[in-house]
């Protein structure tokens, strides 16, 4: 082969490659990331955008708390003595968000574009100052609050207060956040146990209730000096696991468990997100979670998951910090966490209850100062829930996960020599999803297979049947007429998504990823239902035309519109970076939710595509549809439904050289 020959071929291989990758993010093989069906990046991928999750944490409220010195006293043998420190950090939800989109309920870590990473007992070690050495946080499950309560509280609450198990934090600090000064030893206990079960419910265990937290964990406080027994930062860990990777199916809207953990994390690892801070990051105080205390500088108001998703997929090496605290001083590490550290390496399973997650540091190793090698297969387990029965020990339960916890000290993963990374690189190429958002806008997608259907149906058309078999001539109107129906289905796609008088549902992205509801489309519709629905349906008459119409007859009107510049495509609005999700998209019935009864306690919205648009359509000109501002959309913000004339569309090969984009190789 001469060498032009060569290079020429190479190029081929090399532009093929980078198409595969484009039109495939991956996993390539799908023998680890076997749930991708279910992940939200498939969704993504598919232009079905959920926002940003709903955060659920409480910190803001800790220093309400008026501790006594004697309380505090029982709260540092508790074990929390550190965690009562966690500040006040304003969360970013968006940031948070796209984190989740990258995390992997298979492998419990974060799928990077340079590696996998994830949570590890050492960095809750580091950031809370939770112990992750001891006994397994597990016991009795409750249906009931009231028992409980009167043994390790004193007080019962209202029946408004509980319900299935569970107590409003908003009344354990009502009634428990000011001990009163000459209070008895039995009265300090109690009103520190309502505060301990407070700062694991606002924090460590925060449920997606947002506002209750489970009596469970009252009887692991009885006795103050035992509580500090237990592994509460491995339970913090497998908690904020199964939290994970809850929010990162497709179907799911909130997230909860220690966010503030989550999210440090990341200002550790990742210079994405990261606020500049006002003070000297060399006079660290312990937790390290500290650093981030208070206000800082950074432009986060108009970041929304898009702009962190395209960050999180342009993720460079130079962007990681694979050990953040290196080049921290140890001295102001208690010497408890020191000598548990060595369990950050351990690959073990984490216990908290109900929740068992597998720790796998081995997939990791680089936040451990250690080459990368490719790492064992991960043993499935079953994902267990504790049901809804009172009275269960939960320990019966949970055999083999507690016997692997008890071996934790004797699988610490040792690093390897000299070793080259390449073949794990070639390796996690092939297993991992490599974007999470699309390169190329759906719209330009859209544009471009319209283009080259039109191709297709224009070569078909042309083509001369002349000298042609029977056969011959069959295939050839066969492919004119796929062609044709395809453009056909297209047209139709594009033009308007019509109103549903049983499910006016949909979702709305505001600045900062706020869902909105707007009430304009909801009062016409109440003032006069016939006729709204009326035009609606006028609307899609016009537009739609009628299956029982002759399909020969059909296929040459298509082409005709073609002709006279009457195809209808999806623009998106110049500039626009983000994602385009496909009128013609199926819905997946987890992703809709119900304008009317969706709201969330701050009196947003979660959903809501504004009828007012549907009228909007009946009104145009038959000729010609369009949205031009972005407060009259089909899709929120990010797109236009235009007619176009033919005359302004390109080509397929034009379409092609307009969209080209680098992809990560």
């Amino acid at each position: 082969m001469k060498s032009e020959d060569y290079y020429s071929a190479s190029n081929v291989i090399s532009s093929n490659t980078m198409d595969f990758y484009a039109t495939n993010p991956g996993p390539v093989d799908e023998s680890v990331l076997y749930d991708q069906d279910k992940h939200v990046s498939a969704a993504v991928w598919e232009g079905q955008e959920r926002g940003a999750l709903r955060c659920h944490e409480h910190t803001s409220k800790l220093d309400r708390w008026m501790l006594t010195e004697k309380q505090i006293e029982l709260v540092k043998k508790a074990g929390f003595g550190y965690l009562r420190l966690i500040p006040a950090i304003s969360l970013d939800n968006p940031l948070i968000s796209a984190l989740v989109e990258r995390w992997r309920r298979e492998t419990n870590t974060f799928h990077m574009t340079v590696g996998e990473m994830t949570v590890t007992l050492e960095d809750v070690a580091y950031l809370l100052g939770l112990p992750i050495d001891g006994e397994p946080v597990i016991g009795v499950t409750y249906t009931a609050c009231d028992a409980l309560c009167v043994k390790y509280l004193g007080r019962v609450p209202d029946s408004g207060y509980a319900s299935g198990g569970m107590v409003k934090l908003s009344w354990l600090k009502e009634t428990f956040s000011q001990c009163p000064e000459n209070a008895s030893i039995k009265d300090v206990e109690c009103h520190t146990r309502a505060y301990l079960l407070y700062i694991v419910g606002s924090t460590i265990f925060s449920t997606t209730t947002g506002n209750k937290v489970p009596v469970m964990y009252l009887p692991l406080f009885e006795n103050f000096d035992e509580a500090g027994k237990y592994a509460w930062g491995a339970a913090a860990l497998s908690f904020l696991y199964r939290a994970l990777g809850n929010a990162s199916l497709r179907s799911q809207s909130t997230i909860s468990g220690c966010l503030t953990l989550l999210q440090c994390w990341s200002y550790y690892h990742l210079n994405i997100g990261r606020p500049k801070l006002h003070h000297d990051p060399i006079h660290e105080c312990f937790p390290f979670v500290l650093r981030w205390k208070g206000k800082h500088n950074g432009p986060t108001s108009n970041r929304d998951v898009a702009f962190y998703r395209k960050a999180l997929d342009s993720l460079q090496p130079s962007d990681v910090d694979w050990c953040p605290y290196a080049n921290i001083s140890h001295t102001v590490i208690p010497e408890f966490i020191l000598n548990q550290l060595i369990l950050g390496r351990s690959k073990t399973m984490l216990i908290c209850f109900d929740k068992a997650e597998r720790h796998l540091p081995d997939r990791c190793l680089r936040q451990f100062g250690m080459h990368q090698t490719i790492p064992e297969e991960v043993q499935r387990w079953e994902r267990k829930t504790r049901g809804v029965d009172g009275g269960v020990d939960l320990s019966g339960k949970m055999e083999s996960e507690l016997n692997e916890w008890s071996y934790r000290r004797f699988h610490i993963v040792e690093a390897e020599e000299d070793l080259d990374e390449s073949e794990y690189k070639q390796w996690y190429l092939k297993i991992t999803r490599k974007l999470v958002g699309r390169p190329v806008p759906i719209s330009s997608e859209f544009q471009r297979m319209n283009a080259a259907l039109r191709d297709i149906a224009h070569l078909a058309d042309t083509f001369s049947t002349h000298g042609m078999d029977d056969q011959q001539i069959q295939s050839v109107t066969r492919i004119r007429y796929i062609a044709h129906e395809c453009l056909r289905d297209h047209a139709r796609s594009s033009t308007v998504v019509v109103a549903d008088p049983q499910n006016d549902v949909g979702k709305r992205i505001r600045g900062k990823e706020k869902v909105r509801r707007r009430e304009m489309g909801k009062r016409r519709r109440k003032d006069d239902p016939e006729q709204y629905y009326a035009v609606n349906v006028n609307v899609h008459s016009r537009l739609y035309p009628s299956a029982d119409d002759d399909d020969h007859a059909q296929l040459y009107h298509v082409e005709d519109d073609v002709n006279d510049h009457q195809r209808l495509c999806i623009t998106a609005n110049a500039g626009d970076e983000r994602e385009l999700s496909p009128m013609a998209r199926k819905v997946d019935e987890e992703q809709l939710c119900d304008v009317t009864d969706n709201v969330d306690g701050d009196g947003d919205v979660r959903g809501g595509v504004d009828e007012l648009h549907f009228n909007h359509a009946a009104e145009e000109d038959d000729g010609k549809l369009s949205r031009g501002s972005d407060e009259n959309t089909l899709l929120g913000s990010h797109a236009t439904a235009d007619v176009v004339p033919q005359s302004t569309l390109n080509s397929g090969e034009e379409v092609q050289r307009q969209n080209d984009y680098s992809v990560l190789a």
